[in-house]
């Protein structure tokens, strides 16, 4: 306080008060979030008791990350604390997203040992707005179900509507199988396996085949291939072919087989653990076993 009764203070004297260095203060002062009350003769910045707790709420505020401009108009009174901090929230929240897709990309690259190229293409997957994520969605879907009206429609609104979007708040793992879920829709040779499947699915399909047919082949199929395997029963030996003639009646087993080969493909089998990862839920099961016993079956005796 200097010593002219007025109660004033100097820069060096808020100092000593806050523990603020002076060049801090000066700072703060020049960018109009501690206006000096007056000047001295002499021309030094005086301001009065209250900027001590002034200068406590700019501490504060700056600990917090608020940028000098919100800090003044909060001193200033031009808003609340409460209402700069809210937008504060929302800013961060953003931030937070966009470090767990930069956290996503280095650790993707990290681990595939990326070139520059891919590296380029991952950070774009992964930044993309929702809209163009619909796009690759959209575009994919286009591609495997062109043309296809007779396609089993449960499939197809299975599988549109089991593309998910990545959430409001991803966490790192969600934002890394997004963008290899992103890669494989955009990857011609995937696009054309899909497409082969449902294909499959869809021939010899006609008007009075109820939609959910396919999903019920599956389920007998998990049914009856698990219960060989439970009694050890091997898919080359002659009972299996009680098996195959109750899950596939009069079918053409070589067209089926074709099917499921294709069906069961590694990439098809990523694609849905993607899938189940994008949405935060554990992966459905593949029911690798059945299939491939029913596979090992139907190649055992492809002509009968």
């Amino acid at each position: 306080m200097i010593d002219d009764g007025t109660g004033l203070l100097t820069i060096g004297q808020l100092s000593r008060s806050t523990g603020l260095p002076v060049r801090t203060i000066r700072y703060w002062s020049d960018a109009g979030a501690l206006p000096p009350v007056t000047r001295s003769e002499g021309g030094y910045r005086l301001y009065d008791a209250g900027a001590v707790a002034r200068l406590e709420l700019i501490r504060t505020l700056r600990e917090l990350g608020l940028g000098l401009d919100d800090v003044r108009r909060v001193v200033a009174g031009e808003t609340t604390v409460a209402e700069v901090a809210a937008t504060h929230v929302a800013a961060l929240d953003a931030q937070i997203r966009s470090l767990r897709v930069t956290r996503a990309v280095l650790s993707t690259v990290a681990r595939r040992g990326s070139t520059a190229e891919e590296t380029t293409l991952m950070n774009r997957l992964a930044r993309l707005s929702a809209a163009e994520r619909k796009h690759i969605v959209d575009d994919f879907m286009a591609e495997t179900f062109d043309g296809l009206d007779t396609a089993d429609p449960d499939i197809r609104t299975r599988l549109r509507f089991g593309v998910p979007d990545l959430p409001d708040d991803p966490t790192t793992e969600q934002v890394d199988a997004w963008v290899e879920l992103a890669e494989l829709m955009q990857d011609t040779g995937f696009r054309a396996q899909m497409r082969r499947m449902v294909e499959f699915n869809a021939a010899d399909r006609g008007p009075d085949v109820p939609a959910g047919t396919s999903l019920w082949f599956m389920s007998r199929l998990v049914q009856l291939a698990g219960e060989a395997r439970e009694r050890g029963l091997a898919p080359d030996a002659p009972e299996a072919d009680t098996v195959l003639a109750e899950l596939l009646g009069d079918a053409d087993r070589a067209a089926v087989l074709e099917r499921m080969v294709s069906a069961s493909q590694a990439e098809l089998a990523r694609f849905r653990e993607l899938l189940a990862l994008v949405r935060g839920t554990e992966p459905l099961p593949t029911h690798r076993e059945e299939f491939a016993w029913v596979v090992a079956a139907l190649s055992a005796r492809p002509a009968s």
